[in-house]
């Protein structure tokens, strides 16, 4: 087990682990205060496509959390950076909002439903049927499918909604075609991250909520994996997965002293 003095660099998800239900988890903003006047390269990661790392900034500013736009890595970017570097200057078809639009402009590729090289599904608070029939027939004409996440369903006021995942599996069951989904578990999304920051999988760690998903990614990935229990896991989950985080810890405040 890597002592946590001797990390360089920190991931860490959002959800649960920094914020719950719009509002900053107890010790959250006091380890990012920690990072920043300690100088540690860190990133924020969310599997959440829809807003773009300014809009997302200012709703964690509002939840009590100040945290630059440039530390906020979403699975929109890790997607358009994936992208990018597969066909430079590529053309989509794009399901999803702000955050996953823009990322993709950003990286150089064209926006249309005429003959793209890619259809890209990302999360949107509306999915359209019409939409979704012309990205099943896009796929079935050839054009490679990609998904930003894997999430099935996405929390509202009102219950569950189904989310990017759901989505996808309606296209697969109409085209047999499974997306490349890009965000987490997949540790391409941890490898792009440390991409970002210059990091190096033996001094990085990874600290999540959720087992199936941040912290198999993590071990996957090579980095030392934190786990806390202020989101979806808890103590009586952990015996049920044939793996183990490195660390266990109640909340990220727990952390602050060791960092």
């Amino acid at each position: 087990m890597r002592e946590n003095e001797h990390i360089e660099c920190w991931l860490t998800d959002m959800d649960g682990v920094l914020v719950h239900e719009n509002q900053a988890i107890p010790g959250a903003a006091e380890l990012i205060d920690r990072w920043v006047a300690t100088s540690k390269r860190f990133l924020v990661l969310t599997n959440n496509s829809i807003y773009t790392p300014r809009d997302l900034a200012a709703r964690l500013k509002a939840s009590g959390l100040e945290i630059p736009e440039e530390n906020l890595w979403t699975s929109a970017l890790a997607t358009a950076q994936f992208l990018k570097e597969q066909l430079p200057g590529g053309r989509a078809y794009v399901i999803g909002e702000a955050g996953l639009t823009t990322a993709l402009h950003e990286a150089g590729f064209v926006l249309t439903d005429q003959a793209p090289d890619y259809v890209v599904l990302g999360e949107t608070r509306t999915y359209s049927f019409e939409a979704i029939t012309k990205a099943i027939r896009l796929v079935e004409g050839g054009a490679r499918f990609i998904a930003t996440n894997p999430d099935v369903t996405g929390p509202s006021k009102e219950g569950p909604l189904p989310a990017t995942g759901a989505v996808a599996a309606l296209i697969t069951a109409a085209t047999s075609r499974v997306p490349y989904i890009v965000g987490k578990p997949n540790p391409m999304m941890f490898r792009s991250a440390m991409n970002q920051i210059d990091a190096h999988s033996e001094t990085t760690a990874m600290i999540g909520d959720r087992m199936d998903t941040d912290i198999i990614a993590g071990m996957e990935a090579g980095l030392h994996t934190v786990l806390v229990l202020s989101g979806i896991t808890q103590r009586a989950d952990i015996d049920a997965y044939p793996f183990r985080p490195a660390q266990i810890m109640e909340s990220v405040a727990d952390l602050i002293e060791q960092v």
